[in-house]
């Protein structure tokens, strides 16, 4: 160990052994440390300096113990077996390298999740990355703390299980939900069953950056009188991912004619699109080719072989035809003044549609309009 060697004198290292002091070893400690951090080690050095950062470990002073801590938390010199030994220290040796130190492996931390109680559970929860195997620990096994701090690491990797238990286990707890729908990404069926559980704020939250079904949204509209005049059908316009949209709402038996044609009535094609072929078993490009470039008689076609009632056809070609009819303008509020021009269109074309669709359908076109108006008058 040629290069630490030259940092250090063969007193430093008889101090760190044998000083008469707990300070004096604590500042040989860091002395050592600093210099193995830094020297470039050969497979020999980095042997002989596990030795040393061992006799560090066992070291009776806290303050030798955590003066290695300090020096090293973060480095990848310390050895695996010195990580953990140092994982079930006093608190002010082991938080450091629980929260920092790359030596632990994903069971090491799951480990120490499950039996370590919530203090080094909070450590690891803050931790730079958190693979899968911790985050399931956490969530089988953490705190309230340590689980909300984990939620709102954006560098920890949740699956959706995991997430899934999460509110199973703090169904009753703010911080946690909070925590968790404040993160960046999440899956549909955890939105969904946060809409359904948290206050008006944190459901806005849900609603404006997460992709949330529109009959979900309905069914929470429709429970509480304060939040009736949420547009439920947009929502089908903030998929990001439109493919995987549908094929969780016809998972969840959710993908039904009224909300397509609900959806497509507000100008929501790519919606309408997708949606039918999910329903019919035929790739998008070639439902997209019926819908708009096959003749009078593509719609038709795809339109039986997705299972959607006859009765309401006629409805969906007027809403079709009307959606080539119009142009998106480029001028302010073009989607809002579109969307209010294809309602009009809609609803003036002799159709079939359900009485419960046409009343849906004349008072969002009544909203849109009083929207308009308030505009204008504070413009």
């Amino acid at each position: 160990m040629a290069t630490t060697r030259s940092a250090l004198t063969e007193g430093d290292i008889r101090t760190l052994l044998k000083g008469s002091t707990p300070d004096e070893r604590a500042a040989a400690a860091r002395k050592l440390c600093a210099a193995i951090d830094r020297a470039p080690l050969s497979e020999a050095d980095r042997d002989l300096a596990a030795e040393i950062l061992r006799v560090m470990a066992a070291d009776a002073a806290e303050t030798v113990r955590r003066a290695l801590v300090e020096t090293l938390k973060a480095s990848r010199v310390v050895p695996r077996d010195v990580a953990v030994k140092l994982a079930r220290d006093v608190e002010s040796v082991s938080l450091p390298m629980l929260a920092f130190s790359p030596a632990f492996t994903d069971e090491d931390l799951a480990e120490i999740v499950r039996l370590g109680g919530p203090v080094r559970q909070l450590a690891i929860a803050k931790r730079p990355v958190l693979p899968r195997r911790v985050t399931d620990a956490l969530a089988e096994h953490g705190s309230e703390r340590a689980v909300s701090a984990a939620c709102a690491n954006d560098n920890a990797d949740f699956a959706e299980a995991a997430l899934q238990k999460i509110i199973d286990r703090f169904a009753e707890s703010e911080r946690v939900l909070t925590a968790v729908a404040y993160r960046s990404a999440l899956p549909l069926s955890v939105t969904e069953r946060l809409v359904r559980m948290v206050g008006d704020q944190l459901r806005d939250h849900l609603m404006s950056r997460h992709a949330v079904s529109p009959e979900a949204a309905l069914e929470i509209a429709v429970g509480a009188a304060e939040r009736a005049t949420i547009d439920l059908v947009d929502q089908a316009g903030r998929a990001a991912d439109m493919k995987a949209f549908v094929a969780h709402l016809q998972a969840e038996r959710r993908l039904t004619a009224s909300l397509l044609l609900r959806a497509l009535a507000h100008g929501h094609m790519t919606f309408f699109e997708w949606g039918v072929a999910e329903l019919a078993g035929v790739p998008h490009h070639r439902t997209w080719l019926m819908i708009h470039d096959a003749g009078p008689l593509g719609l038709r076609a795809i339109y039986e072989r997705a299972g959607l009632p006859a009765r309401l056809f006629p409805a969906f070609r007027a809403a079709v035809d009307a959606f080539h009819a119009m142009e998106f303008d480029g001028g302010p509020r073009d989607r809002e003044r579109f969307q209010e021009r294809m309602l009009q269109r809609f609803l003036t074309q002799p159709q079939a549609a359900a009485r419960e669709d046409v009343d849906y359908l004349l008072e969002r076109m009544s909203r849109a309009a009083g929207q308009v108006r308030d505009v204008a008058e504070t413009a």
